[in-house]
């Protein structure tokens, strides 16, 4: 299985950025299936990132179907020979699921396995519903910027997990490759997969981000995420419910250091409680680790020489890392997270 990997079709143009849009940040998290005005802002952003040319066209939508509200179609073809260029094939998209797919799984016990249960096989297809439901709605948001995206479910392009998340035992990018050198933007999801030893489970998000940047090594990855921490005057990786690391922040001297085991540590600045066992707080209809999941996966990501910015969902601190702003010099007045490898 390893050896027929390492032998898929990798893209001829480089990647540049791998972006996680954290489910939080993109869907009301306690409000069932509800999509925050933050995916529109991230659509745009994404947009102004790719965009090569510096003229100000109209933004030509690509999603021509009808929309909810709408008594008929966006559909203007004339002016596409005018568009400006994006560099829409150096961009990956990897979304979670927020207040999609994870109240289904939950309830049906999906991320444990068992498809030999009924309750469970029916969450496995509730929640395939909802995740590809709200992938649909990304793509849609981010054609409607002009951005050529193609929603790509896990599942059906043959991943598979051993030991739930511990182990991907087949992860076929072929096709995610192949889109890119087509000139697409691939968008990705958190899904319900097929399991070798459990039957079924959940497949994170950013463990699919970690694999991805394990293949086609990206420039960079920017996780998105929804909150900002109450305890200091910044923004960080740490929602206000969690009791961790208010002092791990992103200044212009100092980021968290990942060890050669993939362990992280705080290089600057230091605190006497610096080895003080860490704490984290995972809702409860979450079935994929929260931002347990999300730090140790961002660390195994840097550990590969790619730099990870975490950072607040649409603020002017997101647009500047998705546009490869912060890729030489982390500026004094960005505000966000910067995971680095350092030997």
């Amino acid at each position: 299985m390893e050896d027929e990997n390492r032998r898929q079709f990798h893209p001829t143009k480089p990647i540049r950025c791998i972006v996680k849009l954290g489910g939080a940040a993109i869907t009301w998290k306690n409000d069932f299936e509800r999509i925050s005005e933050n995916l529109e802002i991230v659509s745009q952003q994404l947009r102004q990132a790719m965009t090569v040319s510096t003229s100000c066209g109209k933004v030509l939508g690509m999603d021509w179907s009808k929309r909810p509200g709408f008594e008929e179609t966006s559909c203007v073809v004339d002016g596409f020979n005018f568009q400006p260029d994006l560099d829409s094939s150096h961009f990956i998209v990897v979304h979670g699921a927020g207040s999609f797919g994870h109240f289904q799984a939950s309830k049906s016990g999906v991320h444990k396995g068992g498809l030999n249960q009924p309750l469970v096989k029916a969450g496995f297809v509730a929640t395939r519903i909802s995740v590809t439901s709200l992938n649909l709605e990304i793509v849609r948001a981010l054609a409607r910027e002009g951005v050529p995206s193609i929603g790509m479910s896990p599942f059906a392009c043959g991943w598979l997990t051993c030991e739930k998340n511990l182990q991907i035992a087949s992860a076929d990018v072929s096709m995610v490759a192949k889109a890119i050198d087509s000139g697409f933007v691939p968008v990705l999801h958190g899904d319900a997969v097929l399991d070798t030893s459990q039957g079924c489970t959940i497949l994170s998000g950013d463990v699919i981000i970690r694999h991805l940047a394990e293949q086609l090594k990206p420039e960079f990855v920017v996780f998105l995420h929804a909150q900002r921490i109450v305890h200091c005057d910044t923004d960080s990786i740490f929602s206000e419910s969690s009791t961790l690391l208010k002092w791990m922040l992103q200044d212009v001297d100092g980021f968290p250091k990942v060890h050669e085991d993939g362990k992280w540590s705080v290089v600057k600045p230091t605190f006497e409680n610096l080895n003080k066992q860490v704490e984290f707080t995972v809702a409860a209809h979450d079935t994929t680790g929260g931002m347990v999941t999300k730090i140790s996966e961002a660390a195994m990501i840097a550990k590969l020489g790619i730099d990870v910015y975490i950072v607040k969902v649409a603020t002017s601190h997101s647009l500047r890392a998705l546009s490869g702003e912060l890729k030489d010099n982390i500026p004094e007045d960005w505000l966000g997270t910067v995971i680095r490898f350092q030997r």
